[in-house]
């Protein structure tokens, strides 16, 4: 079966050489997304701003696939600063139901273009 490009002009473009996404049979694999505005492509400014962005960009790019919030199965997040943690865990249920989808967080050193947080994931269609 062929990959389907997904493309949303709601999103920030692409910096690099990748796809917003990729759909794979029933699965979505969701590239990377920081908090830049995707109108000036400019990163907002502060942790809870981007928290906020990061979250608003993979829901655009999720919606362009025709799936919702509830077919996001798994979400990585990447922090510059782990005592942010806590913050995103508050911001995440304003975007996100329960069941949650599985998550990780991991603390890198540093992130595209100075970004603080960073996040991607996997969403399955029924």
């Amino acid at each position: 079966m062929t990959k389907t490009v997904i493309k949303t002009t709601k999103a920030p473009s692409a910096i690099g050489t990748y796809s917003q996404a990729i759909k794979k049979n029933n699965i979505i694999f969701l590239s990377g997304q920081i908090g830049l505005d995707p109108t000036s492509m400019i990163l907002v400014e502060g942790i809870e701003a981007q928290i906020h962005q990061v979250f608003k960009n993979l829901i655009e790019v999720i919606k362009a696939s025709n799936a919702t919030t509830d077919d996001l199965v798994k979400l990585n997040i990447y922090l510059t600063d782990l005592n942010h943690f806590s913050m995103v865990n508050e911001i995440m249920t304003s975007y996100f139901n329960e069941p949650y989808p599985a998550r990780a967080a991991v603390g890198v050193l540093s992130l595209p273009k100075g970004a603080l947080i960073e996040a991607d994931g996997f969403v399955v269609e029924d």
